[in-house]
C-alpha cells in the first residue's frame, strides 16, 4: 500500500485547503481545443415573474422558490429561465472531449461561482442592493424583477424559510410526521448511491439541489458516494441531512465525498490518497466502516477528465485497483466514482485484475443501466450531438471470510426533469443494492 490509513481528519492530499470564495461572480472562459470561447452565452432579458421556472418536483409534492426569502432568490439568477430562454453552451464543442473540456483552474473558478450563488449561511442584504445589477467582465445578472420580501423580514427568518424548503424536499411527508414513514423493520441489506451531481453548474442550482436532497430522502441509502461536490452545496447537505456522518476529499474547489448513514454504518476512519501526476487535483477518498458488524472499505473518486488525458486516467485506475486489492482481506471493499473511462481504456490495461469485478457486469451488463452521461437524454449541457457512455462506475471485491456481501440490483436514478426544465445533473445517478449470502465458514 501507498501509506497506512490516516486519522478522520488528517489529509494526504498535501494540497493547500481553504474556503470557497463567495464573492465570486459571472462566468468564467472555457479553453476548448486550444481555443478561449464563452462556456456560455448571454441570458436573454427576464421578463417572466418569478413562478415562471422556479417550482422544483420533490416527491409527492412541489416545492417553489417563490417561497424563498428575497436573498436567496437573489443568489441564483439562473432559476427563473427555461431551458430555451437560459444562456446555451457553445456548439462547437468536440463530442469527444466535452464531458470534461474545461482545465483544472477553470473548474475551480466554476465552482466559486455556484458557491456565490448558493450559500446557506446568507448575509443580510438591503433592499436597493437585491435588486441591483451586477455587470462582469463575461455575463451581467440583470435584475431580479417580480420579486418582493418586506424590508423588515429578518435574516434568521429569511434562513427558517429556506431550511424550511431543503428539510420538506428531504424528509418529504415525514417531514411533518416522521415517524410515519419510519421502517417497522430494518433491511439487512445494503443500499447505495453513487453520483456525480455536477456541482460546478450555476444553472438552477437551488432547484437541483432540492431535487437531489428529494432523491437522496427517497431511497436513504447506507452509503452515498458523490463527486463533484462544492462548499456551498456540501454545507447545504450537512445542515438538511443530519442522520449522515460526512466525509470529504478536500475542502475548497471541487472535490468528492461519502456520505454514511450514522444509525446503519458505523464509522471507523478515513484516508485521503493523493494522486502524484494529476493536473486536475484529483484524489481517492476511502474511508472504513462497519456495516452491520462486518467490516468496509468504501472508496470514491473523481478520475482525470478529457479522452486526450487518457494516460493519467489509467494511471489514477491502476492506482485505485492497487488499493482495492491491498484492503484487509476481511473487508468487502466498493469503489464506486466518476471513472471517465471509456471501454477500450480497461481492455488497454489487460481487463480487470483477479479478485476485482465491474458490478454492472456481475449482474448481468443490463441495457436500463449502461450509460450514466447520456446526452441523447440528459440535456443539461446543450451537447450537439448524441453521446452515451458509462462513465460511472462500481468496482467490488468481495471479503475473504465470513458473511459475503454480493450485489444484487442496479437501477439509473435522477432520470427525471425538474420543472425548471433541468435534470439534477448532467450524470444518472446509480442505485446500487448488496445482500449477504451465506457463511461459508
Amino acid at each position: 500500500m501507498d501509506k497506512q490509513p490516516c486519522s478522520p481528519s488528517h489529509t494526504c492530499s498535501g494540497a493547500p485547503l481553504g474556503g470557497c470564495n463567495d464573492t465570486a461572480s459571472g462566468l468564467v472562459d472555457t479553453k476548448v481545443h486550444g481555443k478561449t470561447v464563452k462556456k456560455k452565452k448571454q441570458k436573454k432579458k427576464q421578463n417572466a415573474t418569478a413562478s415562471e421556472c422556479s417550482q422544483v418536483t420533490v416527491e409527492e409534492q412541489s416545492s417553489s422558490s417563490q417561497h424563498l426569502p428575497q436573498h436567496l432568490k437573489n443568489s441564483f439568477p439562473g432559476s427563473k429561465h427555461k431551458k430555451n430562454t437560459r444562456k446555451t453552451r457553445n456548439q462547437s464543442i468536440s463530442p469527444v472531449t466535452s464531458p470534461a473540456s474545461s482545465s483544472h483552474q477553470d473548474k475551480t473558478q466554476s465552482a466559486q461561482q455556484t458557491s456565490a450563488r448558493l450559500t446557506c449561511d446568507q448575509s443580510t442584504q438591503t433592499e436597493a442592493s437585491q435588486f441591483q445589477s451586477v455587470q462582469t467582465q463575461s455575463t451581467q445578472t440583470p435584475p431580479i424583477q417580480g420579486l418582493h420580501t418586506a424590508a423588515t423580514e429578518s435574516k434568521s427568518t429569511q434562513t427558517i424559510r429556506s431550511s424550511f424548503i431543503l428539510q420538506q424536499a428531504y424528509w418529504g411527508k415525514s417531514f411533518t410526521d416522521q415517524s410515519a414513514d419510519e421502517p417497522k423493520t430494518q433491511s439487512s441489506n445494503l443500499k447505495m448511491i453513487c453520483w456525480n451531481i455536477d456541482g460546478l453548474d450555476p444553472d438552477n442550482v437551488f432547484e437541483r439541489v432540492i431535487g437531489l436532497l428529494s432523491q437522496l430522502g427517497k431511497y436513504r441509502a447506507d452509503v452515498v458516494l458523490l463527486q463533484e461536490l462544492v462548499p456551498a452545496i456540501l454545507n447545504c447537505l450537512k445542515d438538511t441531512m443530519k442522520d449522515y456522518h460526512f466525509l470529504q476529499g478536500s475542502e475548497d474547489g471541487y472535490f468528492t465525498g461519502i456520505l454514511l448513514k450514522k444509525d446503519r454504518v458505523q464509522f471507523l476512519e478515513s484516508n485521503i490518497v493523493k494522486y502524484p501526476t494529476t493536473d486536475m487535483g484529483r484524489n481517492l477518498l476511502i474511508a472504513y466502516a462497519t456495516f452491520l458488524g462486518h467490516p468496509l472499505c468504501l472508496m470514491t473518486s473523481h478520475l482525470e477528465s478529457n479522452k486526450t488525458n487518457s494516460q493519467e486516467r489509467l494511471n489514477q485506475l491502476r492506482r485505485v485497483w492497487k488499493w482495492i486489492k491491498e484492503a484487509p482481506q476481511d473487508h468487502t471493499v466498493i469503489f464506486g466514482g466518476d471513472t471517465n473511462l471509456r471501454d477500450w481504456e480497461v481492455k488497454k490495461l489487460g481487463g480487470l485484475p483477479d479478485g476485482i469485478s465491474d458490478v454492472w457486469e456481475m449482474l448481468g451488463a443490463p441495457e436500463e443501466s449502461r450509460y450514466t452521461w447520456d446526452t441523447s437524454i440528459n440535456d443539461n449541457k446543450d451537447i450537439p450531438n448524441s453521446i452515451r457512455l458509462r462513465f460511472d462506475r462500481l468496482f467490488f471485491r468481495a471479503a475473504a471470510e465470513g458473511a459475503k456481501l454480493q450485489p444484487e440490483s442496479m437501477t439509473l436514478i435522477g432520470m427525471e426533469k425538474l420543472k425548471c426544465d433541468y435534470f439534477i445533473s448532467d450524470h444518472w445517478g446509480i442505485l446500487c443494492t448488496y445482500k449477504f449470502g451465506a457463511s461459508e465458514e
